[in-house]
């Protein structure tokens, strides 16, 4: 199987006449989050038969070579576990697929017990998938061979899985439930979400003098500014626990802050005396200026009724029982969430039942009756 690595706008053109008129495309990406201060996409694999390109997403820019041909509802593209891959896709290159098929989707639907791609490539074709760059800094370059073997090797299969677990399902009548919940990932879509308080995100918190929690919070936005100049991970300029011991800290000093574990050196030498600066203007604030935790402005759901608590465990208890019956995993057929929202909704008749956004067609047709049930074994409460 050959493999090329596109990183110009003359392999792309090149990659474009080689993928033009194909039907099925195994696609997979690379990101650097676990490095880098953003999780951009780094590199695009994309196997068509037995070509497999590396797309070098750094190097050049592949949206308008890619859009068309990812965009075609009658290209085919398999992935595994996608959604954030979709994500990326969409914020980072403005590729929106239509056509999904989505093998770790198929395989919890056929009652897989792991879901994982090297997993099921191991128990069905002996195939080894190396995990040795799980964790890798996809952002630098030159990427090395070794690199570039791994990333290949995740999409070279995936069309050959992807026939396997079709035949599956549909030697189980389940293949229709497959193509709705790919077309559901498909339809996704990402917000991006408002600057909230960073203190929010530490755990523990929740539980400092508020004089601490304006200095958790300026430690913070030092962390943030510090990740984005050096292009880091935010834990790699310091972890959320080193923050949270700076804030509880009683005096101020590069000495002091340098003795909490986990605080590196390095970035202290660097940039301490602008976290020491921000700290101390924070300790000469006075005491009603000071912010304190905040306030959480996310809707609470509201606590379900006796009667909607009756309803959910019943529900669950159809749900279970199912699972059990299909041996599938119970959170593939419905999540205890979708049952949250279908018991507090006025459930009536299958049609009621499939204005609750993230009902499925192959929920009411294979078990509506069952959830309708629960409901009128419930209507005298």
């Amino acid at each position: 199987m050959s493999v090329q690595l596109i990183k110009s706008q003359e392999d792309a053109r090149h990659l474009s006449k080689t993928l033009d008129g194909q039907n099925r495309l195994a696609i997979d990406l690379e990101a650097a989050g676990f490095h880098r201060y953003s999780d951009k996409v780094c590199l695009l694999q994309i196997t068509s038969g037995d070509n497999t390109f590396l797309v070098d997403t750094l190097s050049m820019d592949p949206s308008n070579t890619l859009r068309s041909l990812f965009q075609d509802p009658n290209v085919l593209l398999v992935l595994h576990g996608g959604v954030f891959d979709l994500r990326l896709l969409h914020r980072d290159l403005q590729i929106f697929p239509v056509n999904l098929f989505d093998t770790q989707i198929a395989a919890s639907l056929v009652g897989e017990p792991s879901l994982g791609l090297a997993a099921l490539l191991k128990k069905y074709f002996g195939i080894e998938l190396s995990k040795k760059y799980q964790k890798a800094d996809w952002a630098k370059r030159p990427l090395s061979d070794e690199m570039l073997e791994y990333a290949a090797a995740d999409t070279q299969s995936l069309c050959l899985l992807s026939d396997l677990l079709i035949e599956k399902l549909q030697d189980l009548d389940r293949l229709s439930w497959a193509t709705e919940e790919s077309r559901a990932l498909a339809d996704l879509r990402w917000k991006s979400e408002p600057n909230s308080d960073p203190v929010l995100r530490i755990k523990g918190s929740k539980h400092l003098l508020d004089r601490e929690i304006e200095r958790l919070r300026t430690a913070c936005k030092w962390r943030d500014t510090v990740a984005r100049k050096t292009d880091r991970a935010h834990f790699r300029v310091a972890g959320d626990p080193v923050l949270l011991e700076i804030a509880k800290l009683g005096s101020y000093g590069l000495s002091s802050i340098s003795k909490v574990k986990g605080m590196s050196s390095q970035v202290l030498k660097q940039f301490g005396q602008d976290l020491f600066k921000d700290l101390e203007s924070v300790d000469n604030l006075p005491a009603n200026q000071l912010t304190g935790y905040p306030i959480s402005t996310s809707p609470r759901r509201p606590r379900l009724s006796l009667k909607e608590e009756k309803l959910l465990d019943g529900l669950k208890l159809v749900r279970n029982q199912i699972a059990n019956q299909l041996n599938i995993a119970r959170g593939s057929i419905m999540s205890n969430t979708l049952l949250s929202h279908i018991a507090t909704s006025p459930i009536h008749a299958l049609g009621d039942l499939a204005e609750v956004k993230g009902v499925r067609k192959w929920h009411i047709q294979n078990f509506g009756d069952d959830i309708l049930e629960v409901f009128r074994n419930n209507s005298s409460i």
